[in-house]
C-alpha cells in the first residue's frame, strides 16, 4: 500500500509543486488549504506524514501541530514544517510543539523527498530490530517502538524516540550535538538554528520523561549524556 502524505498548504502553486514531486516517488497524496482542514482530514483518516506550512489562513501550522500532538490517536504522526527561511524563532517553535523537522522556504523538491524518506524511515523500526534498553526506570523497546517509564508507556514522536534510543545506546558517554544531528536528523553538518533542534528535542524529551527527566544530563558547551546512576 502506498504511503499516505497529507500535505498543508495555502499556496496553489506550492501545494501542486510538492504533490508532483512527492507522487513521482510513488506517495499517495492529499492535500489542505487550511489548518481548520488538515485537522478534518487527519481526523477522517491519519496519514502516514503531513508535511505542514506554518503560514496557514485561519488556524496556524503551530497551533495544527499543537492539537495534533495533544490528541493520542495522532501524538506521533511524523510532521514536516515548512517555514520561511528568515523565521528563524518560528522554526524553534514549530519543535517546541512538535514538529519532527522543518524545510526553510525556497526548499529544494530533492531534499523534501529526502527528509521525508528519513522521518519515514525512522517512524517504521526495521522487522528485525534490535535488543531492548533500560536506564534506571527508563525502558525502550526498539522493535516494538514502545517506552515506558516506572512501567508507564510514553508518546514519543519519531524524533524523540531515536533521540532517546541513541542516548540510552551511549548511557554513560557524552553525545556531541553533532553526532545527534547526524544519528537522528541525517545531517551533514550543523549550524547554530540545527544545533538548537537538538535542544529543543531534548526539553520535550525531559518533559515527557517525568521524575527519569534527570537521566539526560547537560555538557555545557558540549552536548548530552544519558546518566548511569
Amino acid at each position: 500500500m502506498a504511503t499516505d502524505v497529507l500535505i498543508v498548504e495555502d499556496e496553489p502553486d506550492i501545494r501542486s509543486l510538492i504533490v508532483h514531486h512527492l507522487e513521482r516517488e510513488g506517495y499517495r497524496c492529499r492535500t489542505a488549504a487550511s489548518g481548520g482542514e488538515a485537522l478534518a482530514r487527519v481526523r477522517a483518516s491519519v496519514p502516514d506524514l503531513l508535511v505542514l506550512d506554518l503560514m496557514l489562513p485561519g488556524m496556524d501550522g503551530l497551533e495544527v501541530c499543537r492539537r495534533l500532538r495533544a490528541d493520542p490517536a495522532t501524538a506521533a504522526l511524523p510532521i514536516i514544517m515548512l517555514t520561511a527561511k528568515a523565521d528563524v524563532v518560528d522554526r524553534v517553535v514549530g519543535l517546541e510543539v512538535g514538529a519532527d523537522d522543518y524545510l526553510g522556504k525556497p526548499f529544494s523538491t530533492k531534499e523534501l523527498v529526502a527528509r521525508a524518506r528519513a522521518v519515514l524511515r525512522r517512524a517504521r523500526p526495521s522487522e528485525t530490530g534490535t535488543r531492548p534498553l533500560r536506564v534506571g526506570l527508563v525502558s525502550l523497546d526498539p522493535s516494538r517502538h514502545i517506552v515506558t517509564v516506572s512501567g508507564r508507556a510514553v508518546e514519543l514522536t519519531p524524533k524523540e524516540f531515536d533521540l532517546l534510543h541513541a542516548l540510552l545506546a551511549a548511557a554513560g558517554r557524552v553525545l556531541t550535538r553533532e553526532h545527534l544531528l547526524n544519528r537522528v536528523w541525517g545531517y551533514a553538518r550543523a549550524d547554530e538554528i540545527e544545533s538548537r533542534t537538538v535542544d529543543v528535542h531534548v526539553r520535550r524529551l525531559r518533559a515527557k520523561l517525568g521524575g527519569e527527566e534527570r537521566r539526560i544530563a547537560t555538557i555545557k558547551g558540549v552536548g548530552y549524556r544519558c546518566e548511569t546512576d
